[in-house]
């Protein structure tokens, strides 16, 4: 690989917010993609919306919000995993995301089939 690690990091922050945008109908305020050992862990910040963020006041609609926004990103999981894959030639084994509804983050998690960090050494 000839790429350095902040490029491919900066590479798949540009590709997960043009998909959000495409896919999700919005992107985020700001993407921070960090590639660690066999993973690529991404801070999505800003993607809630107004009306989501006071939907999110009780319980039952902060659980609803929750529910919603991961199954909008689960239900895209296939274009994510060939996104990885064509920035990093690296398939993804799983892939983990939760959203703060206090903070309006998303972290993803995608875990990858080898090391990805060590070609960087």
């Amino acid at each position: 690989m000839d790429k350095s690690k902040g490029t491919l990091e900066s590479e798949i922050s540009k590709a997960l917010t043009h998909w959000e945008k495409h896919y999700l109908g919005r992107g985020s305020v700001s993407v921070k993609s960090d590639i660690l050992r066999d993973m690529i862990i991404v801070l999505l910040r800003g993607i809630l919306s107004p009306a989501e963020y006071s939907l999110c006041q009780d319980k039952e609609g902060l659980l609803s919000v929750k529910k919603a926004r991961n199954g909008l990103v689960e239900s895209g999981i296939e274009e994510l995993k060939e996104i990885v894959l064509t920035i990093t030639g690296q398939e993804v084994i799983s892939f983990y995301t939760d959203i703060s509804t206090r903070t309006g983050e998303r972290v993803m998690v995608f875990k990858l089939s080898n090391n990805l960090e060590n070609h960087f050494l």
